[in-house]
């Protein structure tokens, strides 16, 4: 059998060898893809005078301090994370079965439930938007902030499946097997070895749905009749000027996606040592 090909290495200490087109290649994307997240979290320090917050005029941290000084935008915040709380939580509870048993069982139609997955991931999100008008119409439901948060399941349940599914793909099933063996009951067995080794992928599903639905815009504009969340709000004051209070919402919501993030994968790791 033919060996894995290897880094070339230095004659003199083996290590693989540097290459400094790759390195500048990949700076300059992840500066490309942070500069706009830079721009958000600097002009949430602009002391502007005005809703136009375009052009930097001095450094200030009174839009921290009056961060609710606008009821609506507060309103349409609060809105979007607990819908995105919502959304996660049922989400990963209709999600993680669904991945568990196609990483684990083999049965008729599993191909066709495999492909609706990928095909409701792969499809546009406008397509997928008015598919879900179209059937709250027929079905008479008055839009609001409930069929954005059934909006949100439907499209977020392909994440989490996909995701534990990807997670059973490392499972060793001969240690489930054992616990049978030494007594554990199904449940028991599922709960103590199983479901630990699942966390990890069950938590980011989790972290993907919350993240997916805040930010999510098309599919909210088809079904969020007079119910107003904080990607719609900002992009109807766009039209106006967006006050620096958007940057700061934005900034803290990143920040608070990163600690969350952090924390999965400490968590992870301290598992998986």
């Amino acid at each position: 059998m033919a060996d894995a090909p290897t880094a070339p290495r230095t004659r003199r200490t083996g290590r693989p060898r540097r290459r400094p087109t790759l390195t500048l290649y990949t700076v300059l994307v992840l500066a490309w893809l942070l500069l706009p997240i830079a721009v958000m979290i600097l002009f949430g320090f602009n002391d502007t005078g005005s809703k136009v917050n375009f052009t930097w005029q001095g450094f200030t941290l009174n839009w921290y301090r009056h961060l609710f000084a606008i009821p609506n935008l507060t309103s349409a915040l609060v809105n979007s994370l607990t819908i995105a709380l919502v959304v996660a939580v049922v989400a990963t509870l209709l999600g993680t079965p669904i991945g568990l048993a196609l990483g684990r069982h083999r049965f008729r139609g599993r191909g066709s439930v495999d492909l609706l997955m990928f095909a409701a991931i792969a499809a546009p999100e406008i397509a997928l938007g008015a598919a879900l008008l179209s059937l709250f119409i027929v079905l008479g439901v008055p839009r609001g902030y409930w069929t954005i948060v059934i909006a949100h399941v439907a499209f977020c349940i392909p994440y989490v499946a996909i995701t534990v599914r990807a997670r059973m793909a490392g499972h060793d099933p001969t240690l489930e097997e054992a616990a049978r063996d030494l007594g554990a009951g199904p449940w028991t067995a599922f709960r103590l070895v199983t479901l630990p080794m699942l966390l990890p992928g069950v938590a980011s599903g989790a972290l993907l749905c919350f993240a997916l639905s805040v930010d999510d815009y098309v599919i909210t504009s088809f079904n969020a009749g007079r119910t107003v969340t904080f990607p719609l709000w900002v992009y109807s004051a766009s039209r106006t000027g967006v006050p620096p209070q958007v940057n700061v919402m934005g900034t803290l919501i990143f920040v608070g996606g990163l600690i969350i993030a952090g924390a999965n994968v400490l968590f992870s790791r301290r598992r998986a040592a």
